[in-house]
């Protein structure tokens, strides 16, 4: 027996050490020493979690800024914390009135989300609401956030009590033009030298702007991010959607609040991963926060988690926000495939793979074609990533990362090549 199982012993580690030759060889002649990668840097992680060996590894030690690849960890910290529901809010009543404190859920009057416990709640009461100030210590933009993106609709600002996924949406139609909420000011304006609508944002107020060509009558909808305020500004938002008045408790004294469950947890994950949302990952750190300490700071649940569960990380990274707008995110390529395998080995496979985008859908919706990955895209100026799991033609598992920094191609060019790549593993194995 001893000697059949040195023998397969053997025989693996005969066999892995082909695979790593062969994929080295793909790697050194098609990916990294071709264009568009031969001056970027660039690090490969490839790992079967059956054998727990590794099929080929190039820089995987090294730190990569990894973008929209944190949401990867973002998940991490959902999946384990958050259990199969959101929490919607904090509450106590008495014979009077019903107490409210945010705990960071997005979903509530986000359209994508017609579920709201919330909003039934604050609607059916007969009873006097208050609203109760969570204690936040985040700021409203990420460390390292560009300042100048405060109108762009990938950048709404982060918030205890999320309303509207924190964005006014501007409907455009012909003449007309509306916005939702209509709590702020909108300026439209007829523009024939422009092609399309366009719109942005005051930089200090709630005032907005839309531009339009009267020849064009096209429908158009786009987001822009709101400026928060304080809980004054929230109690007027509360205010505006539910027709109501809303007071503001300084001190509920030592009371028990309850937790209100929101949307299933999946029905915010997926979109998460899928259309890479970067409002969803940093609002799912927060809830976290919440839900561990009644007190919500992303910093707080990042150092908990690279403390505790993380703690075994080959490389310990420096993780400073869910949605990798930072570039102050440094991971290594080994560190995904650590955490990856983690929720591999944790979470059942039908799940991950709703979870997470493979070919032809959400951000891989124009590779990938055969479906053979699930994985998280990433994409900054000079920074292309990929990351999660790829299945074999002979039905291997296996879990990878793919870091791009510095290169000076098209994201496009990237991506095929690093596509072209791992095809080559997919194929032979």
């Amino acid at each position: 027996m001893r000697f059949l199982l040195l023998l397969s012993a053997i025989g693996l580690s005969l066999q892995v050490s082909a695979q790593t030759a062969a994929i080295s060889k793909w790697a050194n002649h098609s990916l990294l020493h071709e264009k568009p990668l031969e001056q970027a840097h660039v690090g490969i992680s490839i790992y079967e979690p059956a054998t727990q060996k590794y099929w080929y590894q190039y820089q995987d030690d090294k730190f990569f800024t990894p973008a929209s690849n944190t949401k990867i960890f973002s998940l991490f910290t959902g999946m384990k914390l958050l259990g199969d529901s959101l929490p919607a809010v904090r509450y106590y009543e008495n014979d009077t009135a019903i107490y409210v404190k945010g705990v960071a859920d997005p979903s509530f009057l986000h359209p994508d989300y017609t579920f709201q416990p919330l909003l039934q709640l604050l609607q059916q009461t007969r009873k006097s609401i208050y609203l109760v100030p969570a204690v936040n210590l985040n700021k409203r933009y990420g460390p390292g956030w560009s300042w100048s993106d405060y109108a762009d609709d990938y950048q709404p600002e982060l918030t205890e009590w999320p309303m509207y996924g924190n964005v006014v949406r501007l409907y455009h139609h012909g003449d007309t033009s509306h916005m939702i909420p209509a709590l702020y000011d909108l300026e439209a304006t007829a523009d024939r030298t422009i092609s399309k609508v366009s719109t942005d944002r005051d930089e200090r107020n709630n005032l907005f702007f839309l531009k339009y060509n009267p020849d064009y009558k096209e429908a158009s909808l786009t987001e822009v991010p709101f400026i928060t305020g304080a809980e004054q500004q929230l109690r007027e938002r509360l205010q505006d959607t539910l027709h109501k008045r809303i007071g503001l408790a300084v001190n509920t004294g030592k009371v028990a609040f309850k937790l209100l469950k929101s949307i299933p947890a999946d029905s915010l994950f997926r979109p998460m991963m899928h259309r890479s949302d970067n409002f969803f990952a940093e609002q799912t750190l927060m809830m976290a926060s919440a839900a561990m300490w009644d007190t919500i700071s992303s910093k707080k649940m990042i150092n908990w988690l690279l403390e505790g569960d993380l703690k075994a990380l080959p490389h310990p990274p420096q993780w400073v926000d869910g949605s990798g707008l930072s570039r102050y995110n440094l991971f290594t390529p080994r560190d995904f495939v650590s955490v990856l395998t983690m929720l591999y080995q944790q979470y059942p496979q039908e799940r991950l793979w709703e979870i997470f985008p493979t070919g032809g859908k959400g951000t891989l919706r124009n590779y990938y074609q055969q479906q053979f990955v699930h994985a998280k895209t990433g994409t900054l100026s000079g920074v292309v990533a990929l990351s999660g799991y790829l299945v074999t033609k002979k039905n291997k598992t296996l879990v990878f990362s793919v870091l791009v920094n510095n290169h000076q191609d098209t994201a496009t060019n990237v991506r095929r090549a690093v596509e072209r790549f791992l095809t080559m593993v997919w194929k032979d194995y």
